[in-house]
Formats: structure tokens, sequence, C-alpha cells
């Protein structure tokens, strides 16, 4: 909070705050954590912050997580290339077990340890822990690259209701075992519908969907369902954005209530979409004037959650 706010200030802030914080409390919010936001420290520290925050107010946040440019940088000093067919990782064996080891190890493992410094409780988990994500081959061409078959959402569910912060590494397994590499966005959908989440917020290097992407200012603050169509169509969403709003549209269609694409490159982004009435992105929900989009609610939050 500014340093230069006075005291009457500071409380006026928390009381705004309020009937977001009511909305949200003892629902589940899951964060897909990725981009600048992830490799940039300051950055990293302030959304630590953000979903310690969230925990501390009763939220249930889980934390879904890839890593893709420790990825790189390990197979880069093991002399190794990565290749990218359509946007997603070729990943032969060797290339499985560097994903694994980064995903599954290092990044999830320092993350735990950066919400445990922030005074949050947290534990981490791969796709393989309790077959969370149970997986099949996904396309012969990218190799050990997972389609998601199945989701055993009982090791998060559990997690939760003993207090912790859950962090989520994405990597699969199927029914014999072999593991494989899952699109983070992806996983985050499927992991949120399972979830029956509240909100499922994507991290991004973007501020939204935007109807001129070279214009900050064409930010689109809210999408429908129905409304998808029309922007593919003409063009607005095209190239990376599609998979992007496609994972959107999965977790709608799953349970989800709203996902919303944001800027991780904003200080304390998830704070400024989840308790205030300005929001950071673009909010995708089932229709427009649905009961859990901005602005402020109203009285007691809609129900929700788990």
């Amino acid at each position: 909070m500014d340093k230069n706010l006075t005291n009457m200030e500071r409380a006026e802030v928390l009381t705004a705050a309020l009937p977001y914080i009511r909305q949200y409390t003892g629902k589940v919010v899951v964060v897909k954590y990725g981009g600048n936001a992830m490799i940039n420290e300051q950055l990293k520290q302030q959304v630590m912050e953000d979903i310690v925050l969230l925990w501390l107010i009763g939220v249930h946040v889980v934390l879904v997580h890839g890593g893709g440019p420790e990825i790189n940088d390990l197979m880069d000093r093991l002399g190794k290339k990565p290749v990218f067919v359509d946007g997603l990782r070729v990943t032969d064996k060797e290339t499985m077990d560097i994903v694994q080891m980064v995903l599954a190890g290092k990044v999830n493992k320092t993350l735990v340890n950066l919400l445990e410094m922030k005074g949050g409780k947290a534990v981490g988990l791969s796709g393989m822990d309790g077959r969370l994500l149970q997986c099949s081959v996904k396309d012969e061409r990218l190799g050990f690259v997972g389609e998601i078959q199945k989701v055993h959402i009982n090791p998060v569910v559990d997690l939760l209701d003993r207090g912790y912060i859950p962090v989520v590494s994405t990597v699969g397994c199927d029914k014999s075992g072999n593991a494989y590499n899952i699109n983070g966005d992806t996983a985050a959908a499927y992991i949120a519908g399972a979830l029956n989440a509240k909100t499922l917020i994507m991290m991004t290097d973007i501020s939204g969907v935007l109807r001129d992407p070279k214009d900050p200012s064409t930010l689109i603050p809210e999408i429908s369902l129905e409304d998808l169509v029309e922007l593919r169509e003409s063009g607005v969403i095209s190239g990376g954005m599609i998979p992007k709003v496609e994972c959107c549209a999965t977790a709608l269609n799953r349970g989800v209530q709203n996902v919303v694409i944001m800027d991780g490159r904003v200080p304390h982004s998830i704070l400024m979409e989840l308790l205030t009435n300005e929001g950071a992105g673009t909010r995708f929900s089932h229709a427009h004037g649905h009961p859990d989009s901005h602005p402020a609610p109203a009285g007691n939050a809609q129900s929700g959650g788990k």
C-alpha cells in the first residue's frame, strides 16, 4: 500500500475492497502463472504476495505453472535445441526427462518456498501425483506431449481442505506411467473445471484481448461465449491468442464461472482484478451481465467454488 497514504485513505481502500473479499472468501480461484511475471524477480515476488494475501482472507487459491524459459535454459546447457510445432514443444524422451526435472523439481519447489517465505502454507504437486492429470498422446509428431483424458482432482481438494495452497506443475502421465508434457493453459482450464472454480486467471504478457493489437486502448474488458465466434471470424482473435481463448472457453464449458486473461507484467494485477472494480484484463463469462462479472458486487456474493 502506498506509504504516502494517510491512515484514513488506507482505511477507505480496505473498505472499498470489502465487497470483493466477501465475494471470493471460501471460493476457489485458479491462477495460471507464466510469462514475464515468472521471469522478472520483482514481479514474481508480487505475484506470490498477491496469492498469500488472497489465501489469508480465505480464498482457496490453486497455482498452476509452466516453466518454458527454464526448460530452454537447461536444454541449452545440455546442448539440446528446442523444437516447436504449432507452438507446442516437440518432446522426445530425453526432453521429457528435462521437462520433468525442471517443472516438477526446480520450478515447483522454488514457488512453494517463495509462498512459504511470504507467510503462506503451500504444497507442490505434479500432474503425476495421484494421477491428477491422466493423459494420452496428443500428436505422434510431438512425442511425449499429453492430451488430458481424466482429471483426478482429489489430491488438490485434500490440500485445499487442509488449508494449503496447492502448486501444480503441468506434467501428467498415461495409464502405463509414461510422463507427458502438458500445455499449461490447458491444464489450468481442466483443473479449474474439475474444481468448479469461481475464477480462472491466465497471466500473460499482453493486457488482454485487443480489437487493435497495436493499440492498448482498444482492450475488450468483457467477452461472452457468444462473442467468441464473431471475434474469431472478424480476425480480432487470431494467431497465438486463438489457443489461449480456446482454453478460456474450455474452462467455462467445464464449470468455471469466469476466466480472465490479464497482463502479468502489471504489479499486483491479481489483486487489481479480484479486489477492485477496475479489473486488469479481459474477462470471459457465459453471457454479458453474468452475475459474477465486474463491476462491484452488491450484497452477498453468489455461491460457487468447491
